[in-house]
């Protein structure tokens, strides 16, 4: 009797609710959810709350790849840095998992690395486990404010069950800062030539070098950088790693390189340095003044790649953070903030000028695909959705004199122009009427690049409801960029008199 006289309780409730909340109020809720998420990327990584900054202590372990980063899972600005932590089998989709590391007694928790210690060199681990080791910069800002320069140190923490928990060293820091104020974000290796582990740690406006049988106790072993590549900002979130150049058995070390401010097209940017290791230091094989951007866009900062991924794969795969530190507090979503660039293919290449680095998204992006949609020569506009991947070819007679390209838009007439500038000679975005940027002064504008083109150019491009990330003739060049219209850009549509070869859009739901 109770029973009944509870469920018939409970549908007077649910009629009087009707009445009392009439479904237009009930759309409006709707509608306010879906403005707070309404530029949330529906493919791209994005934290499921809080603020997200780098990626960190990326690494692939027993069929997942990790994916840690900094992190403040309390508000939507960078604040006290935690490490948050997300696992996936294919790189495209991701499940988040509890945050990984938290703020201590000796700072927040900066950015770092992680690496599998396959040999159990620092001990930590147990007979049954491999261990998992992560480094990382602890940032004591009460030091900071009082004015101290050693404020920034190196600590450790293990996992002896995959990953799921963490543990901090009781010996931390394992690395002391010897008093100089920018000391951070170390990057591990494990370099068989020599039996070591490697760290490479932003410091100041150069890269150091330090090595450690156990990465419990570390030697500085050189540097590199104070007089080569770009110097408009401070140095960080480096990366050392060895590729073979396409098509041969010759190889190169690549030196990533962020760097803030100090971009090619303002604010954060990533250069790259080719070059040789030697167990202690790199050294470069460009001329000093020679600067190499990674992505010439105004969004792919502070992106690093996974380590121990297995021989069998042999990718070196990158991320990046899909933003710029001249407005990444400001930009419009409200309960989250930031997303992650594409997991994409390293690879180097030869140039007349001298060996360089590609990039390009890693072939799980096709598992993405939905749909297919030629377009045809004969047409200029098509209506494509939200979220796709693209391809154009547009035929170049010679000494070309034209501009060309394609756009995105939605019908309140808000647009991204991506192209060739004939007059400058350079490929750019243009996200000047996109939408939403009286954010802040530094958000609108073009990415500009520098280039040539023979009798054929080639784009490829991602979409993803507030990002576009494109790339010229398989990788050689990337432009990345961010943007906030009111409603999606669902068109494509083609402008110049440059004839268009052809291309596809693949639709991505």
């Amino acid at each position: 009797m109770i029973e009944i006289r509870t469920k018939y309780i409970f549908f007077i409730y649910l009629v009087l609710v009707g009445f009392i909340f009439p479904a237009c109020q009930i759309e409006q809720e709707k509608e306010v959810f879906m403005d707070k998420e309404k530029h949330r990327p529906l493919y791209h990584f994005t934290p499921p709350s809080g603020w997200m900054n780098d990626p960190n202590g990326m690494f692939y372990f027993d069929g997942l790849y990790h994916l840690f980063y900094q992190h403040n899972p309390d508000t939507t600005i960078w604040a006290p840095m935690h490490w948050g932590h997300a696992i996936s089998r294919d790189l495209m989709t991701w499940e988040h998992r509890p945050v990984a590391l938290y703020p201590d007694s000796l700072g927040m928790i900066f950015s770092g690395s992680a690496v599998v210690d396959h040999r159990n060199t620092t001990g930590l681990g147990r007979p049954e486990n491999t261990p998992l080791i992560a480094i990382y910069t602890y940032h004591d800002e009460e030091k900071n404010k009082a004015g101290f320069l050693d404020f920034q140190t190196q600590g450790i923490a293990f996992s002896n069950d995959k990953g799921k928990t963490w543990e901090k060293y009781a010996g931390n820091p394992v690395l002391s800062n010897p008093g100089i104020r920018d000391f951070r974000d170390p990057k591990v290796f494990w370099h068989e030539a020599t039996a070591a582990w490697i760290m490479s740690l932003a410091v100041d406006d150069h890269i150091r070098f330090y090595r450690s049988s156990n990465l419990l106790e570390w030697e500085y072993s050189g540097s590199f950088g104070k007089d080569f590549g770009a110097h408009g900002g401070v140095w960080e979130c480096p990366d050392l790693f060895e590729l073979k150049v396409d098509g041969s058995d010759v190889s190169r070390w690549v030196l990533l390189v962020s760097i803030n401010p100090g971009g090619p097209n303002r604010g954060s940017a990533t250069q790259y340095f080719i070059g040789d290791f030697d167990g202690n230091t790199f050294t470069s094989e460009n001329s000093e003044e020679t600067i190499l951007w990674l992505d010439w866009g105004r969004d792919n900062y502070a992106g690093v790649t996974w380590s121990d991924i297995p021989e069998a794969d042999g990718r070196r795969i990158f991320m990046g953070w899909m933003s710029n530190w001249d407005y990444a507090n400001q930009v419009p979503t409200d309960n989250w903030r930031s997303a992650m660039t594409l997991p994409r293919l390293l690879s180097l290449f030869n140039t007349s000028a001298g060996i360089r680095l590609k990039n390009y998204p890693v072939i799980e992006t096709l598992s993405l695909r939905k749909g297919t949609l030629v377009l045809g020569a004969e047409e200029k506009s098509w209506d494509v959705g939200p979220a796709y991947e693209g391809r154009i070819r547009f035929e170049m007679p010679e000494n070309a004199d034209k501009d060309f390209g394609f756009e995105i838009f939605n019908q309140a007439g808000q647009v991204v122009r991506v192209g060739w500038d004939a007059g400058l000679k350079n490929f750019y975005i243009d996200r000047t009427q996109s939408g939403t940027n009286d954010f802040s002064e530094e958000f609108s504008g073009r990415s500009l690049v520098p280039g040539v083109h023979g009798n054929e150019v080639v784009f490829d491009f991602w979409v993803d409801v507030t990002s576009i990330e494109v790339f010229i003739d398989g990788g050689k060049i990337g432009i990345t960029d961010i943007f906030f219209p009111d409603s999606p850009l669902t068109g494509l549509r083609i402008f110049g008199d440059v004839e268009m070869m052809g291309g596809a859009v693949y639709t991505i739901q």
